[in-house]
């Protein structure tokens, strides 16, 4: 619960876990549904994702792969979106940075939906270089993800978004991933151990 509490606020714990005691349907959107279980399968998923990042820490493997449910890049500090409850991905970054002492994180999100969730928790903090390849926010939900955002303040320019218009094939992704993410990746040079 340490490292939930490090990304989400404590009010929106205490309501998600309530909601989920109290039979509800869903929380703060229709499409994040929940049952009584969901508060116990949502720090699964966040225990899963840390686990298998200690491993990879550990050098017990070399990468991961987390497919858990529910997922995380929509989940904000306060409340649930796009099916996401916790932000697996934020406190998968915040556990590398406090619990590894690493001083800089790079989250690569690749998906149809932009991670909004994930960038607004790291929009102020330049430790932490966030890009986002999403299908283009006038089309796409949750309609975040311009690529002027850049970050705020002392971390303007450590986000990085890769809106991609609807139907964009393989080779003009390739192309933006590697004229545009690649150099910017290799500019802030995460940390690698």
């Amino acid at each position: 619960m340490r490292w939930i509490e490090a990304i989400h606020t404590a009010e929106y714990i205490e309501r998600l876990h309530a909601a989920c005691k109290q039979g509800e349907r869903h929380i703060d959107v229709p499409d994040s549904a929940i049952c009584p279980e969901s508060f116990e399968i949502a720090q699964l998923a966040v225990g899963g994702v840390l686990a298998a990042v200690d491993a990879v820490m550990q050098g017990q493997i070399d990468n991961a792969h987390c497919a858990v449910r529910p997922p995380g890049h929509h989940a904000e500090r306060d409340r649930s979106m796009g099916f996401c409850l916790f932000n697996n991905v934020a406190i998968a970054a915040q556990y590398l940075r406090r619990h590894y002492q690493l001083p800089r994180v790079m989250v690569l999100d690749w998906d149809v939906h932009h991670g909004n969730g994930t960038q607004h928790t790291f929009e102020d903090d330049p430790s932490v270089f966030y890009c986002s390849l999403h299908e283009h926010p006038s089309f796409c939900y949750p309609g975040t993800g311009w690529a002027w955002e850049a970050g705020h303040g002392d971390s303007r320019g450590t986000k990085l978004n890769l809106p991609l218009m609807p139907h964009t094939g393989d080779a003009e992704m390739q192309e933006v991933f590697e004229q545009q993410f690649v150099p910017a990746a290799r500019s802030y040079v995460p940390t690698s151990s």
